[in-house]
């Protein structure tokens, strides 16, 4: 009966209790991976971290783009109104009287006409126009 004298440790949590005893080397290098495993998805943790941050500046930046793109896409769809406007008033402009030819020995080459000026704007309004349009992009 001398072999029950003695505890047996049933669990290797056990054998860590005691303070003399010391550690097995293969449980020394699973403690060593283990550190090394939680060193490498600290890591990882953080350059996901910062990756979903490039991806939300990228997100940003395709929504501004997106918004640009439509802003482009209206003004190229008025360009066929704008072109036709302009041929409409080019076809009824007065045809210039032919000059003397004098005039034409001294300019080698004949001056085109200018076209009719189709829309006037006002410029004495300019600055309060571009402080209400500042104002509008403000708010917007």
């Amino acid at each position: 009966m001398s072999n029950y004298s003695r505890p047996l440790p049933t669990h290797p949590r056990n054998q860590s209790m005691g303070g003399s005893q010391q550690y097995s080397p293969v449980l020394l290098a699973r403690i060593a991976e283990k550190k090394a495993e939680l060193a490498n998805l600290k890591d990882l943790q953080m350059l996901s971290g910062g990756l979903a941050d490039q991806m939300q500046m990228l997100a940003e930046k395709l929504q501004t783009l997106s918004d640009g793109t439509e802003a482009v896409a209206a003004v190229l769809s008025n360009w066929h109104n704008v072109l036709r406007a302009i041929n409409m008033a080019s076809t009824k402009l007065p045809k210039p009287k032919e000059e003397p030819q004098e005039d034409l020995e001294k300019d080698t080459e004949p001056i085109p006409p200018l076209p009719q000026t189709l829309v006037r704007i006002p410029t004495q309004h300019a600055p309060a126009l571009m402080e209400q349009a500042s104002a509008a992009a403000a708010t917007e």
